[in-house]
């Protein structure tokens, strides 16, 4: 396990997935889930090549076939840690001839977790090794802990939004994009949060106004996620469990009845040879 520290936050990042597992303010209070295994044993798992599920969860490469299990491969392997002081840490992944199984491209993923003052950046660096165009996609998971450690009720919490969100939301079928949307759940630019929101599993937000959001209640500490680099949102937990995740998505699942080939898959980046794609997520504790 590898741990970053300062002032303000202390974060340990576990090499396999290169997972943040823990986040605790300056008196030791955790922010992060308790990943009870009655729910969900996850943390904050990092998503690539894919986020969400394929249909038959197959990938197809230029009419080519190969297994891809659901948000792919990384939050299951060993990173490599590069570099690690006292408040940043570097993990890199590159491919191998069990990821060439699933995913036919070379590549290398380099994540680096830093701490300043009240934040915690995760910068993820997708750079294509090979000799032509590599398809990605990549997302954040992390599970925050419902209720926070600060006192308030349960269903006191809410996420605010940076702006309002009328929009519908997509949902899940079965883990693909249904084809129906379900109106919007936000008031305006708050969502209430209780466990009937999830009777139908996460809610998606395809094209949000927003790239910042805050989680808390109304009169306590607020987590804020920023996510300028990432275009779509999902927010997740089970009925009943003690997290709730927000994940900032560059792609999402297949829709249902999709069965193209993963580049004209929805929220695919293309990343030339040689060239390199960036995805960031800030976490800031308000007190």
């Amino acid at each position: 396990m590898v741990e970053i520290a300062n002032e303000a936050l202390t974060a340990r990042i576990d090499p396999l997935g290169a997972e943040l597992v823990s986040l605790c303010d300056a008196q030791g209070r955790q922010l992060m889930t308790d990943a009870d295994p009655a729910f969900w044993t996850g943390h904050a798992p990092l998503l690539f090549p894919i986020v969400g599920r394929l249909a038959g969860d197959v990938l197809r490469v230029d009419g080519r076939t190969y297994p891809m299990r659901q948000h792919g491969f990384a939050r299951r392997r060993r990173f490599e840690v590069e570099a690690h002081t006292a408040d940043a840490a570097i993990f890199v992944l590159r491919d191998d001839p069990e990821t060439l199984a699933s995913w036919p491209f070379v590549f290398e993923l380099r994540v680096r977790y830093a701490l300043s003052a009240a934040t915690l950046s995760v910068e993820a660096e997708v750079v294509n090794r090979g000799k032509e165009a590599m398809p990605a996609s990549f997302g954040f998971h992390p599970a925050f802990a419902w209720p926070l450690p600060y006192g308030g009720a349960r269903d006191a919490h809410r996420i605010r939004f940076a702006h309002p969100e009328p929009a519908p939301i997509a949902m899940l079928d079965d883990g693909l994009i249904a084809p129906t949307l379900r109106p919007s759940p936000v008031d305006g630019d708050t969502l209430h949060l209780c466990d009937a929101l999830f009777d139908r599993d996460a809610l998606i937000w395809l094209a949000p106004e927003s790239r910042t959001v805050s989680y808390g209640t109304a009169d306590g500490p607020q987590i804020e996620l920023r996510f300028a680099d990432m275009p779509m949102l999902a927010v997740w937990t089970k009925p009943g469990a003690r997290f709730m995740c927000i994940e900032p998505w560059h792609g999402h699942s297949d829709p249902v009845g999709f069965a193209g080939d993963v580049w004209d898959k929805p929220g695919i980046v293309t990343i030339g040879t040689g060239e390199a794609h960036r995805f960031a997520m800030q976490v800031t504790l308000h007190r």
